[in-house]
């Protein structure tokens, strides 16, 4: 099945971000090996910038994705827009792993997410990272997303 995403080419603004989130992968990184490798950087509606990196444990750990969103949160930034993670070391602009696309569905999905694609950078929104997506509930079963 060949499944066609929605990309969009970076804006300005997300270029900032991007340099936003590898400005703190760069600076706050343990290096390869360390606890903090990766810096991501999400974008509010009312253009906030918020900041976060990941806490690495072999137990599971909070990614930079969830990190940025609960600083956002903490800073009273309600609708975000748009998220990029980088990684340290020139790794660059990573995808948001299956967890990070679920959480920003459920709880922003309406945002779009930078990326790497085989033409370069691009923004995609998060349902188009997910087919067959379904939200969450605490009272339903799954019901499938519809944008």
């Amino acid at each position: 099945m060949n499944i066609d995403i929605p990309v969009a080419e970076l804006t300005e603004a997300d270029r900032e971000l991007v340099e936003t989130a590898r400005e703190i992968a760069d600076t706050h990184s343990d290096g390869e090996d360390g606890i903090h490798t990766v810096g991501a950087a999400v974008r509010a509606a009312d253009g906030s910038v918020h900041r976060g990196i990941n806490v690495y444990h072999f137990t599971g750990g909070p990614c930079a994705e969830l990190v940025a969103l609960g600083a956002a949160r903490a800073n009273g930034a309600r609708e975000l827009t748009t998220i990029v993670a980088v990684g340290n070391g020139d790794r660059g602009v990573l995808g948001p792993c299956g967890r990070d696309r679920q959480i920003l569905l459920d709880h922003h999905p309406g945002i779009r997410v930078v990326l790497p694609t085989s033409h370069g950078l691009a923004t995609a929104p998060v349902h188009a990272l997910l087919p067959f997506a379904t939200t969450w509930s605490t009272t339903e079963a799954s019901v499938p997303f519809t944008p």
